[in-house]
C-alpha cells in the first residue's frame, strides 16, 4: 500500500505571528529581523512585503529600500517556539510520526492513521482537516503537500503557497515532477544546477531520463540519489525526534562569516570531525544534515539522503557543500555551522572486524 506523507509548512511564519499578535499589522508589509543600522537581515517577510521583492536573508537596509512602507519588527523567538509547539501538537493528534524540520515545517506519516486518512475522506480530506484545525486553534495558515514520499510532498507544499493544498496521487509522482526545474530538488544548488545544465539536463524529467551511470560518474553516490528522486522514488522514513540518532559536530565562529573560502574550509574541517566519529562508532550515515545559524541567531537545518551510507570526509563535504550551495544567499552571514550524519547504519566491515575480534 502506498504511503501517505504530508509536508506542512506554515506561511510566512514569523511575520504571520507578528500580524496575529498585533492586529494593526494585519494587511501591512511586515519584515522581521534586526534593524538596518545594526546590519540586520530579514528573518521573515509577510506576503504583503514579498510583493515588493523582499525575501528572507536579505539585508534589512535593502528590504526597506524596496518597500519603504514596511514595518520592521525585531524577532521574538520564544514566542515563535511557543506557537510552533501548539501546531506540532495538532499534527501529533493525527499521527505520532511527526518529523519537525524547523519551527514552521514538518513531515507527517499518516499511512497508518485511519488507513491514510480514510476517516477524513482520504489524504485530501485529512490535509483539509489539518489546515482547518491550525487556522481555528492558532489563527495561522499552513500550506500542505501530500504524496507517497518526502520529495514529492515537500515540492507539492512549495507549489501551493500561501494557504495551499496540493495532493499528488500514487503513480503520478514522476509526471508531477517532470516539468519542474532541477533546482526544485533537495541538494541541487547553483553548482549542481550548472553541472547538470552542462549535461543538457534542466528539468526533473530530463534528469529522470538521464543515464544513471553518467550521473554517478559526475556526482558520485549523490548522482544515484538525484536520479531516484527525479523518478519520484524516495524511501526515506519520517523520523520522530525521539527516534532520530545522529553523529555530528558544530563550529561557532569568533566572528560572522559570509559564504566563501573561509566558510568552506570550516565546512571541510567539521566534515572531517564527523567522518572520524562515524568511523569510531562503526556506522555510516545515509542522511547528511547541515545546520546553519545566521548572524541574527536564526537557525535552519537542511538535509539530504543518499543511496548508500557514507563515512568519509570527502563524501560528507560534498553532500553538506551542496546543501550550503542551496541555502546560502548573497549577503548572508553565519555564526555557526554544523554537520550531522543521521539515518545511521552499521558499517559491514566494522561489524566483521567486531565478530572476528
Amino acid at each position: 500500500m502506498p504511503r501517505t506523507i504530508l509536508h506542512a509548512d506554515l506561511d510566512a511564519f514569523f511575520a504571520s505571528v507578528e500580524q496575529l499578535d498585533n492586529p494593526e499589522l494585519q494587511g501591512r508589509p511586515v519584515v522581521v529581523g534586526g534593524p538596518p543600522e545594526a546590519r540586520g537581515v530579514v528573518a521573515a517577510a509577510s506576503y504583503e512585503a514579498r510583493r515588493f521583492g523582499v525575501r528572507s536573508a536579505m539585508p534589512m537596509s535593502r528590504a526597506l529600500r524596496l518597500c519603504p512602507q514596511a514595518v520592521q519588527v525585531s524577532p521574538r523567538f520564544d514566542r515563535y517556539a511557543e506557537v510552533s509547539r501548539l501546531v506540532m501538537a495538532i499534527f501529533r493528534d493525527v499521527t505520532p510520526l511527526v518529523e519537525p524540520l524547523s519551527l514552521d515545517e514538518a513531515f507527517l506519516d499518516a499511512s497508518e492513521s485511519a488507513i491514510g486518512g480514510a476517516a477524513h475522506g482520504g489524504p485530501h480530506g485529512l490535509a483539509r482537516e489539518l489546515k482547518r484545525r491550525v487556522k481555528e486553534e492558532t489563527g495561522l495558515t499552513v500550506s500542505i503537500g501530500v504524496g507517497t514520499n518526502k520529495t514529492v510532498a515537500k515540492i507539492a507544499s512549495d507549489m501551493g503557497k500561501p494557504d495551499g493544498l496540493v495532493v499528488v496521487a500514487p503513480g503520478q509522482e514522476a509526471s508531477f515532477l517532470a516539468p519542474l526545474p532541477v533546482r526544485s530538488l533537495w541538494g541541487v544548488g547553483p553548482r549542481a544546477e550548472e553541472a547538470l545544465a552542462e549535461m543538457g539536463i534542466r528539468t526533473i524529467g530530463e534528469l529522470a531520463r538521464a543515464d544513471a551511470a553518467a550521473l554517478t560518474a559526475r556526482f558520485g553516490v549523490r548522482g544515484q540519489w538525484l536520479h531516484s528522486m527525479a523518478n519520484g522514488l524516495d524511501d526515506r522514513p519520517v523520523e520522530t525526534e525521539h527516534e532520530r540518532k545522529s553523529v555530528g559536530a558544530e563550529n561557532t565562529f569568533p566572528r560572522d562569516l559570509s559564504d566563501g573560502p573561509e566558510l568552506r574550509q570550516v565546512l571541510s574541517r567539521v566534515a572531517q570531525d564527523v567522518a572520524r566519529r562515524l568511523r569510531e562508532k562503526g556506522v555510516k550515515a545515509r542522511t547528511v544534515v547541515l545546520k546553519l545559524r545566521f548572524s541574527d541567531f536564526r537557525t535552519i537545518t537542511r538535509q539530504t539522503s543518499l543511496a548508500e551510507g557514507v563515512d568519509s570526509a570527502h563524501q560528507l563535504t560534498a553532500a553538506a557543500g551542496a546543501l550550503l550551495d542551496k541555502a546560502a544567499r548573497p549577503g548572508d552571514r553565519f555564526r555557526l555551522l554544523g554537520i550531522h550524519g543521521a539515518n545511521l547504519q552499521a558499517d559491514g566491515e566494522a561489524q566483521l572486524r567486531l565478530w572476528q575480534g
